[in-house]
């Protein structure tokens, strides 16, 4: 592993979201995780990488996106 793994703060901080957003999107496996026993981390890489393919879904959606969870909306939404 090339960096130190990521906690739930450290991507709610990345993706402009709650800590508890992450640890719910968590529990339903809609984002990267990495389950330590009764910890959950994170892979900076996964994370990129999950939301590339979020942007790459609701391009081609026509600008409607398809992904039931859509952090870089929310991201937009709470800095416009």
């Amino acid at each position: 592993m090339s960096c130190s793994p990521l906690t739930a703060h450290d991507v709610a901080e990345l993706l402009g979201v709650p800590a508890s957003w992450v640890y719910e999107q968590s529990r339903r496996g809609r984002i990267p995780t990495v389950t330590l026993g009764r910890y959950r981390r994170y892979r900076r890489e996964a994370i990129d990488e999950w939301l590339r393919e979020l942007e790459h879904e609701f391009r081609g959606a026509g600008g409607q996106s398809r992904a039931e969870v859509r952090p870089a909306a929310l991201v937009e939404e709470r800095v416009a």
